[in-house]
């Protein structure tokens, strides 16, 4: 069922004065019921989680919530799901409890594809180890990944690539390059930052270990999720405090909880699930569905754009699979071209978005102007852009 475009924008109050949002890879609008209950959570009755009173009911059900929600998203066990403050954080966090088990002459593998986040952590993980650092390259003809420079070996502890580049798009074929890494004894850790916004995500159809997300991405507050598999995380021991619980997930979760904000990330899971309203069944199926009709929205609105950007525009996603997300240069004047459109109530970001070892390894200029879709994103949006970067001269 196709998504009605035109009802689903009036939960947005961001959009309600005719801005155009192509941002939506940095973060996306955020829709009304997921400041509701934000603000409804965070007003309370609210105090620390326990089973007596109300406001610790409420502290309670905010955390079983946001696990119950995002075992739905991620198709992983509730006590596979772990919060963090961003999926940055996260990954530092799991590089740091990883290595505490890595030694000299140990291997790992990073992607020039990934968003830094989910390289430099590693890297800097494997220097103190005194690790050897190998590199899987992006073939420059196809902005895919080269999986012939994939090399795996005895002393490989762990692969982590992204599974949608946030600049380019490309999705590379995650589930070979885990079969292949799991052959080799590896841990495969998945940054599903960009990919969960468009795609309906399976973390064991994937073969990933470890997959994080961010649902400021897909119209929730910004904070970050891992899945795992619980009895993988039971073998990871990080540093922790005395009284805190040893228990999976909580052992990975450092403090008190942001209550509110975990109900606003559950918020959004159950707006993503309802964005084709004909579908029923369990949140999972409801989440299949949707994203499934947001594919397809998508699809059309990317196929519109690509065929009305004119010849001053270079284009640099070339991939046969990837997500609605369009890099463009155009001749050195991108940030000229993001104020023309900002002018025009368009919003189309320039920059290197972190990408650094993708903009280093295809000898891209820096900036370049990053156009992404989102569900609230109109045909309306997508010919203001067009229009606006016609008039640029």
């Amino acid at each position: 069922m196709a998504i009605d475009v035109a009802a689903l924008r009036l939960h947005f109050p961001s959009l309600a004065d005719g801005t155009a949002f192509f941002d939506g890879p940095a973060g996306t609008q955020t829709p009304r019921t997921v400041a509701d209950a934000i603000a409804g959570t965070l007003t309370g009755p609210l105090s620390n989680r326990g089973k007596i009173s109300p406001s610790e009911l409420n502290a309670e059900n905010a955390v079983s919530g946001f696990r119950d929600a995002y075992a739905d998203f991620l198709g992983v066990p509730a006590e596979g799901v772990v919060h963090g403050r961003s999926a940055t954080q996260l990954t530092y966090d799991f590089s740091r409890h990883l290595a505490k088990s890595w030694r000299e002459g140990d291997e790992i593998v990073v992607s020039r594809l990934d968003h830094d986040a989910n390289v430099r952590p590693w890297v800097q993980a494997a220097e103190r180890a005194g690790m050897t650092v190998r590199w899987l390259d992006i073939d420059p003809e196809t902005t895919e990944l080269d999986l012939d420079s994939l090399v795996l070996t005895e002393r490989t502890r762990l692969v982590a690539v992204t599974a949608a580049s946030n600049v380019l798009g490309t999705k590379p074929p995650i589930r070979r390059i885990a079969d292949l890494a799991h052959d080799a004894g590896a841990l495969v850790f998945v940054d599903g930052v960009h990919y969960a916004a468009h795609e309906l995500v399976d973390v064991p159809a994937l073969g990933a270990d470890f997959f994080v997300c961010s649902p400021y991405k897909f119209l929730g507050p910004h904070c970050g999720v891992l899945g795992a598999s619980p009895a993988l995380l039971e073998t990871v021991e990080p540093d922790k405090l005395v009284p805190s619980p040893d228990s999976v997930p909580e052992r990975f979760e450092f403090g008190t909880l942001p209550y509110e904000m975990l109900a606003g990330a559950t918020a959004a899971v159950d707006f993503l699930a309802a964005l084709d309203p004909g579908a029923g069944g369990s949140r999972r199926e409801r989440l299949a569905n949707s994203m499934n009709s947001l594919h397809e929205h998508e699809s059309t609105l990317r196929a519109r754009l690509e065929e009305g950007l004119g010849d001053a525009v270079t284009v640099h996603c070339k991939a046969a699979d990837r997500t609605p997300t369009v890099l463009m240069g155009l001749g050195g004047r991108e940030r000229e071209a993001q104020r023309h459109l900002a002018e025009r109530n368009v919003v189309a970001p320039a920059g290197s978005f972190y990408a650094h070892e993708v903009f280093a390894a295809l000898k891209l200029e820096d900036p370049a102007l990053r156009v992404g879709l989102a569900p609230y994103t109109s045909v309306d949006d997508v010919d203001r852009l067009l229009d606006g970067l016609s008039t640029f001269g």
